[in-house]
């Protein structure tokens, strides 16, 4: 047991920074008390122009946009002023400022992002070299290690907190979830900031905490550092990330199913749906179970999904497969993810539908901007929430962005509803949504009834 942390904490925290970030917010045009006509409570909140009432003439008060201000961590990683923190600390913002552990504040440029694993990658300019940290593997990373992590909770400025790596590989509702949880205590504030292990490297950046109040209760997690710093490579040398695309429809193989298909042991991959793409192309079938890609075992769909984002765009990948009791090689020609989501977007309008007990429709650029979002921001908006619905009770709201269910994204109605069939005809009780409020994450697990 380490007898203090004071020499690992003054080598580190010259590297780690603080983020304000600074964004245009429209007022609302309605709000506001509603008071009987003539009386003299409307004459005293429309002299102090409170939003929404009317101006002398009973026209609507014009609203001036105000700036809002937000707090974020984040450390960096080159000597020439890379810095990396999370995407929803930076997300819609009009300027970033950074501030060292120095007290030197530098301006700050976005360089890419990547909503899907939460990262972005900003760039400042010194003409000094600035002190920065390196990846460690967070692989190697074992429950109960030492960590170490810094930020800037609640706005405090620079803190430390110590703890020890609680649990290894988390999968909250990301389709690149790759999560240590730690009893370091992280707080709002410390999004974006790095967990360090002793030896002063970097296995995780703090993302987000597990808390029915919105403080510290020894639940935080850290997205894992061996994924975040192949976003960061991609981010740095194209401004996007670049990831593999398959394209097909996946599920896990259950120890029912491996003996049904004659299987040793269950694992791997089996295709459910094989749409218009390099798969089908190279000839694979529902009814397939991936057993090897790249000449490595695929142990289930999640470590199918991770080497598939990591397999070169554009090149052949040799993908074993059982069909009908024996063994196939196919060579596959990896498509690129962002494309084909780009594709896959339709360019005819959607209403609404309600489904689980909420009213949803495609969030348009409009709609975007209006909930502080990047116009090019795609999701499904919660118009409306049936009352007596498990949606109320999980406390979801109009405005909330669903961005992700069941750890593939939704962009239309089809595809939620897609998902939700997905999930009854695998026999899940429940579905895994990712939601965006105000652009912070938040996982909810809602139920689904037996189809009629």
């Amino acid at each position: 047991m380490p007898g203090s942390f004071a020499d690992l904490a003054e080598q580190v925290s010259p590297a780690v920074v603080n983020i304000t970030t600074t964004a245009v917010v429209s007022q609302p045009t309605q709000g506001g008390p509603v008071f009987p006509e003539g009386s003299p409570f409307s004459d005293l909140f429309r002299e102090f122009g409170f939003p929404g009432m009317p101006g002398p003439d009973g026209s609507p008060q014009r609203q001036m946009p105000q700036r809002s201000n937000a707090l974020g961590s984040g450390f960096v990683i080159s000597a020439d002023g890379f810095i990396v923190t999370n995407n929803h600390v930076i997300d819609g913002a009009d300027e970033i400022e950074v501030e060292f552990y120095s007290g030197e504040r530098l301006a700050a440029e976005v360089v890419g992002t990547d909503p899907s694993t939460d990262i972005a990658l900003l760039k400042v300019e010194s003409e000094d070299a600035i002190p920065f940290v390196g990846f460690g593997d967070s692989d190697a990373a074992r429950v109960g290690d030492w960590v170490l992590a810094l930020g800037n909770p609640l706005g405090q400025g620079f803190s430390a907190s110590t703890g020890i790596v609680s649990a290894r590989n988390r999968e909250l509702s990301g389709t690149y979830d790759d999560y240590l949880q730690t009893d370091a205590a992280i707080n709002r504030g410390n999004s974006g900031g790095p967990l360090f292990n002793l030896k002063g490297e970097v296995i995780g950046v703090n993302t987000a905490i597990l808390s029915p109040n919105g403080g510290s209760i020894g639940i935080g997690f850290s997205m894992a550092s061996n994924v975040v710093s192949e976003v960061v490579d991609q981010l740095r040398d194209f401004g996007e990330t670049r990831r593999g695309w398959l394209g097909v429809m996946i599920q896990d193989v259950t120890e029912e199913m491996a003996e049904a298909l004659g299987l040793d042991e269950p694992g791997g991959a089996m295709i459910t749906d094989v749409p218009e793409g390099p798969a089908q192309d190279a000839g694979l079938k529902a009814g397939d179970v991936i057993t090897r890609f790249g000449g490595e075992p695929v142990e289930d769909t999640r470590d199918l999904v991770r080497r598939v984002a990591d397999a070169p765009v554009g090149e052949p990948v040799e993908v074993t497969i059982q069909r009908d009791g024996d063994e196939e090689v196919l060579d596959v020609t990896i498509g690129r993810r962002e494309t084909a989501q780009g594709e896959a977007q339709s360019d005819e309008p959607e209403g609404e539908t309600e489904l689980l007990g909420l009213t949803v429709t495609p969030l348009t650029p409009e709609m975007a901007q209006e909930l502080g979002a990047p116009r090019d921001a795609s999701g499904l908006v919660i118009t409306g929430i049936d009352a007596s619905s498990a949606a109320a009770e999980k406390g979801l709201a109009a405005g909330d962005v669903i961005t992700e269910v069941n750890q593939q994204p939704v962009g239309s109605i089809a595809d939620l509803e897609a998902r939700v069939q997905d999930a009854r005809d695998a026999g899940r009780r429940s579905v895994l949504m990712l939601i965006r409020r105000e652009g912070a994450p938040l996982f909810v697990a809602l139920p689904i009834a037996e189809e009629e």
